[in-house]
């Protein structure tokens, strides 16, 4: 439940694992480049298999890919990371049209289909790979994030809940998953999704 110092995490590898070599529902390759024109997005909100469901499904998505972000351990396994010793999240990492889905739109999906206030959890997973995070490639992602942070914040007040936990990040490596965990729940569709939200809506227009 606490976050590994830097000189306690684990050494990983030099060389990435190995992954899918193409997304499961589009077939596009899963390492592709982010096309001219698209832009890059990324969130932790707990089990990575049920949060690039919700991501892959919206229109204007272009790719999706889980993996992991947001700690020290370069190259690690999925073991590593469920250790608590690497100090990442299970990330979705998200290539998107913004001429069809803005990241506005993506932040209220984020919001909404997870409970950000549970810090080092979601549900029943429980430890720091499963915390609440948006990672940032850019200075109006992040300023837009922090005002929907602040924004979304006074709603789940009133309705009675705790204070938002959401780590908003410039984002750091992405490093792959391997390949079962791709995609997970189109390949297992009765799979276990621990995603809940909070069922409080997100109000719109956060643009910072």
């Amino acid at each position: 439940m606490q976050m590994v110092r830097p000189e306690e995490a684990l050494a990983g590898r030099p060389e990435p694992i190995e992954t899918a070599e193409r997304h499961f529902v589009s077939g596009r390759p899963l390492k592709a480049p982010v096309p001219e024109g698209m832009e890059e997005a990324m969130f932790g909100m707990g089990c990575f298999w049920g949060a690039e469901r919700r991501f892959w499904e919206v229109p204007g998505v272009w790719l999706t890919a889980v993996g992991y972000s947001g700690g020290y351990t370069p190259n690690p396994t999925y073991e590593e990371v469920c250790t608590g010793r690497t100090g990442h999240n299970e990330v979705v990492r998200v290539i998107f049209d913004p001429a069809e889905v803005s990241f506005g739109d993506l932040l209220r999906l984020f919001w909404e289909s997870h409970d950000p206030t549970q810090g080092m959890r979601q549900g029943n997973d429980i430890g720091t790979q499963y915390r609440s995070g948006i990672y940032t490639f850019s200075p109006s992602q992040q300023a837009e994030a922090e005002a929907g942070r602040e924004a979304y914040a006074e709603r789940l007040a009133a309705a009675g809940h705790g204070p938002i936990t959401t780590e908003i990040l410039p984002a750091g490596p992405f490093y792959f998953a391997e390949g079962y965990h791709q995609q997970y729940l189109a390949k297992n569709p009765s799979g276990y999704c621990g995603l809940g939200g909070t069922g409080v809506a997100c109000p719109t227009g956060l643009e910072a």
